[in-house]
């Protein structure tokens, strides 16, 4: 988000841009999440999950406990949370809570915070730098999105990454890392011209 802002307001700045598995709209997020990440997982377990943000209770211990396989393992980092790396646990172990909050809102199934309407659909096309969107098959973002948003803009490029998921730098670490790799020489080679 920070990253198409930026790209947005400072353009000129910049080399290229990479967009890792974003979308350019929280609506349309929040969209993909109900219309197709929802109905996919334990609707037992799901509605005991809402019924925990509807009260409040996004810190009692049963949130995470139910929230962590459902939903973290399968599309944030699709491995057991006991085995993801140094960095992303130590991440989470210093995320500022209150501030996530504020900007996400208290679901981690959607946003409802600040950002709830951020939407720079209309003005992708508008950032003319050579631009690599990068979506995963089991990440929160909807990869048809972001394939689009590679297709709107005027010098974009599309990865998809069939093992990834939110964090497919981990998942899906070879193609994604071959993939940007190649992206970055396909730049250094026009910067040479």
């Amino acid at each position: 988000m920070l990253a198409i802002e930026y790209a947005l307001a400072h353009q000129a700045n910049l080399k290229c841009l990479i967009i890792s598995n974003m979308m350019d709209s929280i609506p349309a997020y929040n969209n993909y999440a109900r219309r197709v990440l929802m109905p996919a997982m334990d609707q037992a377990q799901l509605a005991e999950v809402q019924r925990l943000e509807a009260s409040g209770q996004t810190q009692n211990p049963r949130y995470m406990q139910i929230l962590m396989p459902m939903h973290y393992e399968r599309h944030i980092l699709r491995r057991p949370a006991d085995q993801w790396p140094e960095p992303v646990t130590r991440s989470f172990a210093h995320l500022n809570q209150p501030l996530y909050a504020l900007m996400q809102g208290p679901s981690e199934l959607g946003a409802s915070g600040r950002l709830a309407d951020w939407n720079r659909s209309v003005d992708l096309h508008r950032i003319t730098v050579l631009t690599l969107v990068i979506g995963a098959r089991y990440d929160t973002m909807d990869p048809n999105w972001m394939q689009a948003m590679a297709n709107r803009l005027p010098h974009g490029q599309y990865l998809y990454l069939p093992q990834g998921s939110h964090m497919a730098m981990y998942d899906d670490q070879e193609a994604y890392f071959a993939g940007l790799i190649r992206f970055l020489h396909g730049v250094e080679r026009g910067a040479r011209r």
